[in-house]
């Protein structure tokens, strides 16, 4: 059978060549403004027409709403950002991030050309080009819908293209725009990221209705193994040899898997590349974990089940463990590197009187904005939780990536345009405010220019942290 990703790529090549022709064959409607193209067409105008005059009375008072969700936003993403930069220049980078640069597109395929397989759905270009339809239409849209609202004329709708990454865009009459009082301007600027907002919400529904009628809980995932810092002059032996030091036991590091280092009577497990690592840094103290069952066994897959009962969730996992004594065998199913069914018997160890395996789940952050988004998700789809389709399963599992896509891509649209950034809705939005509170309009476009600028220096920063670290 095919995959399913020669289909896409098949289907790229001749998007992309069918666009091409259309685009020469239209020569005379696109446009350069600098590195961007235009196509200029009157696609929309008279549906954006006919929403503001048969909505009116309803997105008169709505206007409100869209300039506090502007303004939620822009605080929102700022926060974010500051926070994130903060992180990222004064913690380690995790292994798995470290090849992946601070600043990366969301483009297709991104997953998978940043090894984040782990942590995102495939990004098909068919999921992006539907994602991405959605996400455009319905911003740019919702710009000449109040804009019309306002009664500022709206003169073509079009595409926009950026070598490669293409979008769509609305052009209202400048000249109008500008004579308008700051209120109007603000909702005619905030209403593309509140329409972002609206679709997120809509499909964020729709993704909670698909999850729960087609997906079944079979198993559990974990993501940690036990840890613990040790003093690294406290080593005794590596692999059963003593020693004095560290510098004195590297020949006895093993070639690869994992090393048994001894402290005293207890025995920890650790890779040989932190133990070079720490010799080469002088390191004080090391990560090692601790010597357990799940890890000697190498058991990375998740639990689907115990001696026979299936585990829907982390609390049956323990409940079920609870059952046995140290030194019983179990029988777990789960998932070996290619993803085959497999079955591994498993003696359990002790640890505080108990019947131990050695496995840990961690949740992401409950705090922020970043957080609240991680609760949404969760509450939808337990991140600790292995889940199986319930029906035709691949067809489930591409409705669902495809889902994820639509309200992911479309609440990053509407952080990332409220940026208070010259080219994005966000700058003249800020620009406006400042203009508005101070009463000078010097003062506004200085304030949006010197955002800018930050804002540009602070992902100059992440770049240069993770090129130093990625050298």
């Amino acid at each position: 059978m095919v995959s399913f990703i020669a289909y896409d790529l098949v289907f790229m090549v001749i998007f992309a060549v069918v666009a091409f022709l259309l685009l020469h064959k239209n020569k005379k409607n696109l446009k350069r403004h600098g590195w961007i193209f235009l196509y200029h067409s009157q696609f929309g105008l008279k549906f954006i027409e006919w929403t503001s005059k048969t909505f009116e009375k309803i997105l008169k008072p709505l206007q409100y709403v869209v300039v506090a969700s502007g303004y939620i936003l822009m605080a929102g993403i700022v926060w974010l950002m500051g926070l994130s930069v903060w992180r990222y220049i004064t913690t380690d980078i995790p292994e798995q991030l470290k090849n992946v640069p601070p600043v990366a597109p969301l483009i297709p395929y991104f997953p998978k050309l940043f090894g984040l397989e782990s942590f995102f759905p495939p990004l098909y270009f068919t999921y992006f080009l539907i994602a991405l339809a959605i996400v455009a239409v319905s911003h740019e849209f919702a710009h000449g819908i109040f804009a019309r609202l306002n009664g500022i004329k709206v003169k073509t709708t079009g595409l926009a293209f950026f070598g490669p990454f293409f979008g769509a865009f609305v052009e209202p009459d400048e000249k109008q725009m500008a004579k308008k009082g700051k209120f109007q301007q603000l909702s005619v600027l905030a209403a593309g990221t509140f329409a972002n907002v609206v679709m997120t919400l809509l499909f964020l529904i729709v993704l909670a209705l698909f999850f729960s009628a087609s997906f079944q809980a079979a198993g559990v995932k974990f993501n940690a193994y036990p840890q613990a810092a040790i003093n690294v002059e406290s080593i005794t032996g590596i692999n059963g040899n003593l020693i004095d030091s560290l510098e004195e036991g590297r020949e006895f590091f093993a070639d690869e898997g994992l090393n048994e280092i001894s402290i005293d009577e207890k025995i920890f497990l650790v890779p040989s590349k932190s133990l070079e690592v720490a010799l080469e840094t002088e390191a004080k103290e090391i990560i090692v974990f601790d010597d357990a069952p799940a890890i000697r066994e190498k058991l990375n897959g998740p639990i689907l089940a115990i001696d026979g009962e299936i585990m829907t969730s982390p609390e049956s996992l323990a409940a079920k463990l609870s059952e046995y004594s140290p030194g019983d065998m179990i029988k777990i199913r789960t998932f070996d590197e290619t993803g085959m069914e497999i079955t591994k018997e498993i003696e359990l160890s002790e640890k505080d009187g108990r019947a131990y395996l050695g496995i840990g789940f961690i949740r992401g952050s409950d705090s922020g904005l970043s957080g609240a988004i991680f609760s949404v998700i969760q509450s939808i789809r337990d991140p600790l939780v292995y889940y199986e389709p319930s029906w035709d399963g691949e067809f489930v599992q591409f409705i669902y990536d495809l889902l994820w896509w639509i309200v992911m891509i479309n609440i990053l649209v509407a952080l990332f345009n409220m940026l208070p950034v010259s080219i994005l809705d966000g700058g003249r939005f800020f620009y406006l405010t400042v203009w508005g509170i101070t009463g000078r309009e010097t003062w506004g476009r200085k304030a949006y220019q010197y955002a800018t600028w930050i804002i540009l220096f602070m992902l100059v920063l992440m770049v240069v942290r993770w090129a130093f670290n990625f050298a």
